[in-house]
């Protein structure tokens, strides 16, 4: 069986013997997400993954940037200048986020929300149309961001900047596979597969054999059957995309994703997908999110990025279709295609 989820496909298949797999599908985060247990037994199984289904469904409503929600109602308060308590879960989201987003030179800034809402991204929809260029430019002359927020110890914030509206989108996928990980953990499920809209994090094996990834060719229309490359999963790991092939418009011929550049208020350029592969950690999941937003958009300087982040197993596809590869990535994958333009960077 083959589940295209965004940048990346799980491949699994059962095996021999009395094992098989128990899987549940859903939709949330704005994608298709899918959590495979294996070797328990069926009621156990369905138990674990509807508590982590549930888990997802809370985290969504909880924290969605456009539909009512405990982050709407802060990003209005932020708004209106006024101070904001929020729940002990949203204050530490926040604090991470702003350590994040630090490390990564801000290139990936959940502070972004009015700008990414503005190019028409918070929406199910995408139209192709342009923002209004004085609205755009007075909007990035303020220079929102989640560093302008202050987060005090009963939770209060505060910003000294009224253009900040937070937006989860490239950071709560991996907070969910954590959460995922260690509910399952906390039954006794020592083998499974978290898939949440192509950031997959792995625990265990199927049966013995390691779960199987593959990474998506990011003009798959151009490219037979899409897949660039496989990699086997070691226990704990965890293997993120970004890419500008699945939130995206285009106007005269040309793309715009929904990853916003925030030094230029406008969606990134130069990249077409950046796959980074976490080793096993507490923040294995989050880091597969987050990691690859500041790598794509700072498109021809990713590596030295990649560097100061600690990543060291980072794939990345330009806007020309060719392909960079660090060492450490280059000794996992397995191409799939023929005539690819590969080169390793160091």
């Amino acid at each position: 069986m083959r589940f295209w989820l965004l940048g990346l496909c799980c491949l699994w298949l059962a095996g021999c013997g009395d094992s098989a797999p128990v899987a549940q599908e859903a939709y949330v985060f704005g994608t298709r997400v899918e959590v495979v247990v294996w070797g328990v037994p069926e009621a156990k199984a369905h138990a674990a993954l509807g508590e982590v289904l549930r888990e997802f469904d809370r985290l969504h409503r909880a924290y969605h940037a456009w539909q009512p929600s405990e982050l709407t109602a802060l990003n209005e308060a932020i708004a209106a200048g006024r101070p904001h308590q929020v729940s002990a879960e949203l204050a530490s989201l926040i604090r991470t986020a702003q350590a994040l987003a630090a490390q990564g030179e801000y290139l990936f800034d959940p502070g972004l929300g009015r700008l990414i809402a503005l190019w028409g991204f918070q929406s199910d929809e995408f139209k192709p149309v342009l923002p209004d260029a004085e609205t755009l430019k007075d909007l990035v002359a303020a220079k929102p961001s989640i560093a302008d927020l202050r987060v005090a110890d009963d939770g209060t914030v505060t910003s000294k900047n009224t253009a900040v509206a937070l937006d989860f989108g490239g950071y709560l996928k991996g907070v969910a596979l954590d959460r995922a990980a260690a509910l399952l953990k906390a039954r006794g499920i020592d083998d499974a597969l978290i898939n949440i809209g192509g950031n997959v994090l792995a625990l265990g094996s199927k049966g013995g054999v390691p779960w199987r990834v593959g990474i998506r060719h990011p003009r798959v229309e151009l490219a037979g059957e899409g897949v660039i490359a496989t990699l086997e999963l070691r226990d704990g790991e965890a293997i993120g995309t970004s890419g500008d092939y699945q939130r995206f418009f285009e106007v005269d011929g040309k793309r715009y994703c929904h990853l916003i550049d925030p030094r230029t208020g406008a969606p990134a350029q130069g990249t077409q997908s950046l796959t980074v592969l976490i080793p096993p950690g507490p923040e294995a999941g989050m880091r597969s999110d987050v990691l690859t937003k500041p790598l794509f958009i700072a498109n021809d300087r990713w590596r030295e990025l990649a560097r100061r982040l600690g990543v060291t197993q980072v794939m990345r596809v330009d806007a020309q279709g060719r392909i960079f590869v660090t060492p450490a990535m280059q000794a996992r994958l397995h191409f799939t295609m023929d005539d690819l333009d590969v080169k390793l960077v160091q």
